[in-house]
């Protein structure tokens, strides 16, 4: 039976048990991290693999996304709810259970299939990892805890691409997914041996499962409408319209609930409102691009996976170097700064990206490319979630947390299904080295015009927070296509504006 969180020990960090938790939390994190960074350097050779089209390599990645971004939330509550132990353990084991499937899949369809069950499990851990340690650790030992997870999360996602060319280009692209199984093994045992249960005692009322039904639904007929959209039938008319019409009775049902997973007097604060726009902007970016990069580099410039994925490293690098300063930068000189330019120069970083063609040089072409888009990710990414966080009440947070994090999830999803449609690839473009190359340069600028439309919504609506404001916990981030999700947490008498525990 869960305990009540305020009856659960407080863990200090430098304990056995304190210990235990992190590893617990880091590695079943990293098993999404590396399921998220690792897939698109396999795209290429799973569909001359399984003889699959565009639409399935699409559908690989979208799947995932669908379920991930539509559950994550309830995945929140539920933890909340029956216990964050239990829901995280649960959440491990149908993670891993679903990447064996999507190892053994004998075809595109089961593999898209397994690969939806896969983001359900990852709905139901991603959240636990960090509300795991919100619960566990004493408040004086909680920053120090989140910066560790956010560290190690974030070497994970750097190493991701380039374990994944190894695997890709060694034992296989199964091996992909059938990484996370070990994983899982390790994973699931601890948690329940050295992990203590906890729960919200004030969790009441129904859970929103209409809501969650509804929000999925209308991002799977919406995805599904986008990706087929070439084929112009009845079927793709009325998936689109389906979609809008799921996503109507989402906000109805989301207005009218009781208890509803997305709250939306949440929107009611107008920075809020348009730190999430410009989250839509960059992370639609984001996932177009590096869905699109990893394939560019291997079918048309040349490279192995191994190569294409080593290529990738610098962004994350850069990430991991100088993400922290850059979270002390936004709480100097306020966000609207770093939320324009940032952006701005990752529109740069994708036009630089025009250069990496047939024949181009790493040094030369690639790399310049890439720097520039790192350094505009190290610019917003930080001061994204702090303004997103202070945004709202100190008691929501975990929730603006989570709805900054569905949204950026949502955006890059129907960024993958819509790209290559507006950049009009073909079914078999990705086999033809000129085709795809032609498709490549029509996206980079659709993808920079995105990111110019989410710097001009910053710098017209953003505004420095209110002073007494919270900060982030975690200011280290790794994973660049998809934003950390930040914990809640109480403020008390000794912890005073902008002292939150750091890294």
């Amino acid at each position: 039976m869960a305990v009540p969180e305020q009856h659960v020990p407080a863990v200090r960090i430098s304990s056995p048990t304190g210990r235990w938790i992190l590893l617990t939390t880091v590695l079943g994190s990293s098993m999404a991290l590396l399921d998220s960074t690792v897939v698109n350097v396999a795209l290429p050779t799973i569909g001359r693999d399984l003889n699959a089209d565009l639409a399935a390599l699409q559908w690989t990645v979208n799947a995932y996304l669908v379920t991930l971004a539509g559950l994550i939330l309830l995945g929140g509550s539920l933890g909340d709810r029956y216990g964050r132990r239990k829901v995280f353990v649960i959440g491990v084991v149908w993670f891993g259970t679903a990447s064996l499937l999507c190892g053994l899949a004998p075809n595109s369809g089961v593999l898209i299939a397994a690969r939806a069950l896969q983001g359900i499990g990852g709905a139901l851990l991603t959240p636990g990892s960090l509300a795991l340690i919100q619960a566990s650790f004493h408040p004086d030992d909680r920053g120090r805890a989140v910066g560790l997870w956010s560290g190690f999360g974030g070497i994970g996602a750097a190493v991701g691409p380039f374990l994944g060319g190894w695997l890709v280009d060694g034992p296989g692209w199964r091996w992909v997914f059938l990484l996370n199984v070990p994983l899982a093994l390790i994973c699931a045992p601890v948690a329940v041996r050295h992990v203590p249960e906890s729960s919200d005692g004030r969790a009441h009322g129904r859970f929103d499962v209409p809501g969650a039904v509804l929000g999925a639904l209308a991002l799977a007929l919406v995805t599904y409408a986008l990706v087929e959209a070439a084929d112009g039938s009845l079927v793709v008319v009325f998936s689109a319209v389906l979609g809008v019409l799921a996503a109507v009775a989402f906000v109805y049902v989301e207005k009218h609930s009781p208890d509803p997973m997305l709250p939306l007097d949440i929107f009611s604060s107008r920075q809020f409102t348009a730190v999430n726009l410009v989250t839509l902007c960059v992370y639609a970016a984001f996932g177009g691009f590096f869905f699109l990069s990893a394939l560019q580099l291997q079918v048309v410039v040349g490279y192995s996976a191994l190569g294409a994925g080593t290529a990738l490293l610098p962004t994350t690098a850069l990430m991991l170097l100088l993400s922290a300063r850059s979270g002390e930068l936004g709480e100097r000189i306020g966000p609207r700064i770093p939320l324009t330019v940032g952006p701005l120069l990752c529109a740069a970083g994708m036009l630089l990206m025009l250069r990496v063609g047939p024949g181009a040089s790493y040094v030369p072409d690639v790399l310049p490319a890439l720097l520039v888009l790192g350094l505009g990710m190290v610019a917003l990414v930080a001061p994204l979630t702090a303004t997103v966080l202070a945004s709202v009440e100190t008691a929501r947070a975990g929730l603006a947390s989570g709805v900054n994090n569905a949204a950026a999830r949502a955006a890059g999803l129907v960024a993958v299904a819509a790209l290559p449609l507006l950049a009009g690839m073909g079914p078999e473009a990705y086999r033809s080295a000129a085709a795809f190359d032609a498709a490549f340069r029509r996206a980079m600028p659709l993808c920079a015009g995105v990111l110019v439309v989410g710097a001009a919504i910053a710098f017209a609506t953003v505004r420095r927070p209110a002073p007494d404001c919270r900060r982030p916990e975690c200011r280290t981030h790794g994973c660049v296509t998809s934003p950390p999700v930040e914990p809640g947490r109480p403020r008390t008498g000794t912890t005073g504006p902008g002292k939150a525990g750091r890294p």
